[in-house]
């Protein structure tokens, strides 16, 4: 009763936090998606009146689309946007560029370039205003480039965060991982050191996943904030890490790119500190009690890749009758190993949300999101511990924000990676094969 109580409590709790980052994001990025009757169009976050083109300047736009490279059928006046609907007539890269290289030479900053396809999957242009409208500076080869005055980058409250997260994840270490009372560490403080280990691997997992993001949105010159860590003095010690991404997704490439990166980072860290941690840990006879989450005794069997890494790390100390006491630095890993597995659902903006957007398009996206979490809800019905996996993707938005040229595909490397990363995924939460448990005797 205790358990399910301390669940409900974080679910509501995780809820909050990512509605109130959510509703962050919404308010400081410069477009989030909407949608009629016909298409979805991406808009601004703070909407503006949109003041009508004079018919001069619906002339000078009907201009920057060249004839050989989108031929301009009609020009719609939304509320929200101006619509330029017509057929492509070359690649959808190039036919991007031009038209808006074209309409930030006549109009400056004024508007968003967007490049999407409707429910038809027809691609079409539309015009959003822009609320962030600066002026530009340049560089030695002529490049513009946007100037932003508000300071979005928070170094000491980054750091003040990273350093309270320090302490809870150190208190849960030694207290809930190393069984120390309460007590026993406020006596001696020198006692928390034991809760180190598994607070520093934690803290690297999380760090690491979360620059993956960082780093990659940097080279796309994508405007982000720094990882921002959640402290809490309960459960794990913390809710994780998120960064904020304050500019619009250049196209589908930088999506995948930003997307992926995050798990690859997080898991390059994570399996080490995992097959080290699963060395140093203990086997137990397997009991009723063992499951899932029980780091006293483990039953890794539900997972083939955790089944996998832990028979290379412990041999024949694994065996069918045995389950493993966990030591801290694996229960980071472990915990390391979920969240990748959480992050990489193929569900809305989570990062596999963005990988399969950018791989099959947002409405194909958002198709299989759908089934993802019907499978989910069947796997949970076969293991109940993963039923707050399957409710918390049932009450997650499916749709994933647009990038600005959302029709571009991806390459042949590009959706290569993509499919081995939802492998992964799977390898992460399907159970080992009974004729594979026979072969590596688990």
């Amino acid at each position: 009763m205790e358990l399910w109580l301390l669940l409900f409590l974080m679910v509501l709790l995780t809820y909050l936090i990512v509605r109130r980052r959510v509703a962050s994001i919404t308010r400081s990025q410069p477009i989030t998606p909407t949608s009629d009757s016909t298409e979805t169009v991406t808009v601004a976050a703070r909407q503006p009146t949109l003041r009508p083109i004079t018919q001069q300047e619906e002339t000078e736009l009907r201009n920057c689309f060249p004839w050989g490279v989108y031929y301009l059928q009609n020009v719609e006046y939304r509320p929200q946007a101006v619509l330029c609907r017509g057929k492509l007539r070359t690649n959808p890269d190039t036919a991007y560029q031009t038209v808006r290289e074209n309409i930030e030479a006549e109009f400056g900053d004024r508007f968003f370039v967007i490049f999407q396809e409707s429910f038809s999957g027809k691609p079409f242009f539309a015009l959003v205003p822009n609320p962030h409208a600066q002026h530009k500076k340049g560089d030695a080869q002529g490049n513009l480039t946007p100037v932003y005055q508000e300071p979005i980058t928070k170094p000491g409250l980054a750091l003040a965060l990273l350093l309270i997260t320090l302490f809870t994840t150190t208190l849960i270490g030694a207290t809930e991982i190393a069984g120390l009372s309460l007590e026993q560490v406020q006596s001696h403080p020198r006692l928390l050191l034991q809760g180190l280990p598994y607070a520093l691997a934690l803290m690297t997992i999380l760090s690491v996943h979360e620059l993956g993001h960082y780093l990659v949105a940097i080279y796309y010159k994508m405007r982000t904030t720094l990882p921002y860590f959640i402290p809490v003095p309960f459960f794990l010690g913390t809710f994780g890490a998120f960064i904020q991404m304050r500019s619009p997704v250049p196209n589908r490439k930088a999506l995948f790119d930003v997307g992926i990166a995050g798990p690859v980072a997080g898991l390059v860290v994570t399996i080490p500190l995992l097959i080290w941690g699963l060395a140093h840990s203990t086997v137990v006879p397997l009991s009723e009690d063992s499951g899932l989450v029980n780091i006293q005794s483990l039953n890794p069997r539900f997972s083939l890749l955790l089944t996998l890494l832990t028979k290379w790390a412990l041999g024949t100390q694994f065996t069918p009758e045995m389950a493993i006491n966990l030591h801290p630095v694996s229960v980071a890993g472990y915990i390391g190993l979920i969240v990748t597995a959480f992050n990489l659902m193929p569900v809305g903006q989570l990062d596999g949300g963005h990988i399969v957007h950018a791989m099959f398009g947002q409405r194909m996206g958002a198709g299989i999101g759908q089934i993802t979490r019907l499978l989910m809800l069947i796997l949970a019905m076969n293991e109940q511990s993963l039923l707050l996996w399957a409710i918390i993707l049932i009450f997650m938005p499916i749709a994933d924000e647009p990038a600005l040229n959302d029709v571009s595909e991806l390459d042949n490397w590009r959706d290569l990676a993509g499919l081995l990363a939802l492998v992964m995924l799977v390898s992460m939460l399907l159970p080992v094969p009974g004729a594979i448990a026979k072969l590596l005797s688990v």
